[in-house]
């Protein structure tokens, strides 16, 4: 597991510091300073060779002479010395260790790795800040002051960006529960962190810092997790379109590598910010709790200009104004003066006092048009901005639901008091309307991207013939091509099931004519090159050519396009009967490979100005008819497909089946680099491909970022007179993981979790249902009428050598030999993923589970606790 001894970094017993010093100013002295300032319970034991004590406390010449075995070591010495301290450190028992220093080159990296990796020593950096955890009294950084207790975890690439946060924190009165600056991400890295805090009972919420992300798959399987038990709000730096180059497709002119970043935290339900204040005020408001259904807000104010400023921040955020329902029209009439504004946003004028405002928005928190209310106050010489403030407290004290509230009391000196008050019930207070609106719009992308992580990555629909596909992209490669002519890049398409035009393939002017005739009917000429790849912006495209006209067309195409690309080798021509489908609208779908996530699936506005309007929006495979829809609600093209005038809405069904398709294409054949069908024609009788360019090259080293779900495994299981099904266990089997603890034994339960619950918590079922299944794998065993009794699980180290096993089967189930079947099947899986070798901690009182390890060839050994002992399986692959 990649959480592995992280509670020796979290929650250590004892910590060393190596490199302590006294040299005032020095990194050594600083941490010293602050790990003994701090308030940690345990002892810190300093470390330096040259020194009798530090300050006052006594200082150690080596790790060998510490007379206790620390949890965490802090490592401040020069670069060669932490490779043999690592070693030291290790072989000692320490579990943890925090290297603070930086210029690690890749062979004293690899080194310190190599000596951390026989005992699982953890270790975070190198080159950072350090590591804090407030509420225990650990300061092990050298940042310039220890922040408050409180529940939010920051993690950060950056050390600079952490004390800066460290810093802003204390001036707002914010407190962290855990602080951890990673640096160069040696082992401990940001999905690790993500695994740890997705649990962590102390952390509410989890802010990231992110630069760059190495191991894609596991930071979004590790962020998805996380996402679901507690907000996920995060920074990436680096927004600039350096991404975006002039490229084979619109797709890879299109997709830089921020907006990619965009999706990949779009999907891991993660809320993107721009800065820090935003960061801090994104999660004051999540952090209480606060959930919309919608984008429709109503805002209360007794400032007009106000109201209209938030307004104009709500729709220009793509917010929605409320649209208030008569009922409330004639509430507020009977009780606002004759001057108020008769709509939304509700002007109840400079004068208004606490009672007014406390009515009034007792009545709006009753219309069912408004997913939430803004509150505003201004101050004035006639009206008490803290009274206001207390209304508001009582109206949002009632029992009656409602739409949460979120408040803006404009000014500072005036109306402080009251933003005090109001923070101090809990409810989201701002200093402008345009931070209001930003905190509700929050809510809302939150509660968008929450509904996304219930979505399970299924597979795509079977292809009609993916072995075609194969075949034509393996014999382009084979003969050096990087790219697929015409009439192959539709084969590909059509192999998945992907409607295209029909089309016929022409060497000469006259031989083009000749296929037109045949047709009868108008056509479209087009150029068929291998080196270019936007036939229009080389004249290369003649639209709605009668027969006669097409011979003098295609020797004209012939000139202006040797003309523009004369190095250009021409194939000849495509002919294609002209489409007539005048209410369709031109789309653009696309693939390319990102770096780091992978494929990318890319949606947007087609036809040739598809560069220049730049509407599109991405995603990551695998996708779902909901993810897919989702896609294509983020782009200004929907509202055309939404239907307008005499144009019927376009099939979002069939828009939505193709981009899964192409989602399975993408993920299937990874020597797809690049692809774009432009246009697909979209309208109300379903979608049609007229055009598209593929890009084939040698297999990336990217995987993609999320793992399909592995419908391979589902298999039938015959337990006596009952047929049950082994298949992967899915994110929406939280509740039956709960749901199988409850029908199991309090002794079941203890032998297997250890103990401390009697439910299996909400948040476990959440990690435990929803897994990366590149790297762990839980097999469960499911009756006909969707019952779960029985779960085994493998979860593998970070390098894959070997992997822990642990089983579950419920207490009426057992002696009938399921569990023996999930091993069995675990195990073959653990085999086709050669897994090195599979173990597992049993209770020493689980005698029947030390049986049915001994029958499989496990072999057994003690442990350092007395009540467990470890099987191991060596595996043959």
């Amino acid at each position: 597991m990649t959480t592995r001894n992280l509670d020796a970094l979290f929650r250590p017993r004892a910590i060393t510091l190596i490199g302590a010093s006294n040299e005032a100013g020095s990194v050594g002295q600083v941490l010293a300073q602050n790990l003994l300032g701090a308030g940690f319970a345990g002892p810190v034991l300093p470390v330096n060779p040259h020194a009798q004590a530090i300050g006052s406390t006594l200082a150690y010449r080596s790790v060998a002479e510490l007379p206790v075995t620390p949890d965490l070591a802090v490592i401040a010495t020069p670069p060669a010395t932490i490779p043999g301290l690592i070693a030291e450190l290790a072989e000692r028992g320490c579990r943890a260790a925090v290297v603070i220093t930086a210029g690690l080159d890749g062979a004293l990296r690899q080194q310190a790795l190599d000596a951390a990796r026989p005992a699982l020593l953890r270790i975070v950096g190198p080159n950072c800040l350090g590591f804090l955890s407030p509420a225990r009294g650990v300061n092990a950084s050298f940042a310039h002051l220890t922040p408050a207790p409180g529940h939010l975890a920051l993690v950060a690439q950056s050390g600079a960006v952490a004390a800066a946060a460290i810093d802003w924190a204390d001036a707002h009165g914010v407190g962290f529960s855990h602080i951890v600056t990673i640096g160069d991400a040696a082992d401990v890295d940001f999905g690790d962190l993500l695994d740890y805090l997705a649990l962590d009972t102390e952390t509410h919420a989890i802010l990231l810092y992110v630069e760059s992300i190495r191991d894609a798959r596991k930071f979004m399987s590790a962020g998805r997790v996380a996402a679901r038990t507690k907000p996920v709000v995060v920074i990436k730096s680096g927004r600039s379109a350096a991404g975006a180059k002039a490229a084979f497709s619109h797709t890879g002119a299109l997709a830089g590598s921020d907006a990619v970043y965009d999706a990949a935290f779009r999907r891991a339900g993660m809320l993107r910010v721009g800065e820090l204040r935003e960061l801090f005020d994104a999660v004051s408001t999540l952090d209480v709790g606060l959930k919309v259904q919608g984008d429709r807000l109503a805002i209360l104010t007794n400032g007009g200009g106000a109201g209209v400023m938030a307004a104009d921040a709500l729709e220009a955020r793509g917010g929605r104004l409320a649209t208030l329902s008569p009922a409330t029209i004639s509430a507020l009439d009977k009780l606002a003066p004759p001057t108020w504004s008769k709509g939304n946003p509700i002007d109840i004028i400079g004068d208004a006092t606490a009672a007014r405002y406390r009515a009034t928005l007792e009545i709006v928190l009753r219309d069912p048009g408004a997913d939430a209310v803004l509150v505003m106050n201004c101050p004035t010489a006639v009206a008490n901005s803290t009274e206001a403030a207390e209304a508001v407290i009582a109206a949002n004290a009632q029992d009656a639901p409602g739409p949460p509230i979120l408040t803006c009391w404009l000014g500072q000196t005036a109306v402080a008091e009251g933003r005090r008050r109001l923070t101090a019930a809990r409810i989201p207070t701002h200093e402008t309307p345009d931070e209001a609106v930003r905190a509700f719009m929050h809510l809302v992308e939150h509660g968008r991207t929450g509904t996304q992580l219930m979505q399970t990555p299924a597979a795509p629909p079977r292809p009609k013939a993916p072995e075609v596909a194969r075949q034509i992209i393996d014999a382009a490669l084979a003969e050096g091509r990087l790219s697929l002519g015409d009439s192959e890049a539709r084969a590909v398409l059509e192999a998945y099931g992907i409607p295209t035009v029909a089309s016929e393939m022409a060497r000469t002017p006259d031989a083009a004519a000749v296929i037109a005739a045949r047709l009868g009917a108008r056509v479209a000429l087009k150029i068929a090159s291998p080196d270019l790849s936007h036939k229009s912006d080389a004249g290369g495209v003649a639209l709605n050519l009668p027969p006669a006209a097409v011979r003098q067309a295609a020797e004209d195409m012939l000139a202006r396009v040797r003309a523009f690309a004369p190095q250009a080798v021409l194939e000849g021509f495509v002919v294609e009967p002209m489409v007539s489908r005048p209410h369709a609208q031109e789309l653009l779908l696309g693939v390319t490979r990102d770096p780091t996530f992978g494929p990318v699936l890319l949606f947007g506005h087609g036809g040739v100005s598809t560069e220049v309007l730049a509407d599109r929006s991405l995603g990551l495979p695998p996708l779902n008819n909901l993810l897919a829809k989702d896609m294509i609600g983020r782009t200004r093209v929907s509202a055309l497909l939404a239907g307008y005038r005499d144009r019927p809405p376009a099939d979002l069904d069939a828009i939505a089946e193709v981009m899964v398709r192409l989602a399975g294409l993408a993920t299937d054949i990874p020597q797809i680099l690049e692809l774009d069908i432009n246009p697909l024609l979209a309208d109300a009788s379903g979608v049609l491909a007229l055009d598209a360019r593929i890009r084939i090259g040698a297999e990336p080293d990217a995987l993609p970022a999320i793992g399909p779900y592995p419908d391979s495994l589902v298999q039938p299981a015959r337990l006596g007179e009952q047929t049950l099904t082994l298949r992967p266990i899915r994110p929406e089997d939280a509740e039956g993981l709960v749901a199988l603890v409850a029908s199991s034994s309090a002794e079941d339960v203890r032998l297997r979790f250890g103990g401390g619950f009697s439910r299996l918590p909400p948040l476990w079922a959440a990690r435990l249902s929803q897994i990366d299944y590149d790297r762990e794998m839980a097999l469960v065993a499911e009756r006909a009428d969707g019952a779960l009794l029985g779960v085994a699980r493998l979860a593998s180290d970070p390098d894959g050598a070997s992997a822990e096993f642990a089983l579950l089967v419920r207490s009426d189930m057992q002696d009938h030999g399921l569990g023996r079947t999930l091993l069995s099947a675990l195990l073959d899986h653990a085999r086709d993923r050669k897994i090195g070798s599979v173990w597992g901690a049993v209770a020493a009182g689980n005698q029947a589970m030390l049986d049915m390890a001994r029958a499989f060839g496990f072999e057994s050994e003690p442990t350092e606790d007395s009540t467990q002992l470890r099987v191991t399986k060596a595996l043959t692959t």
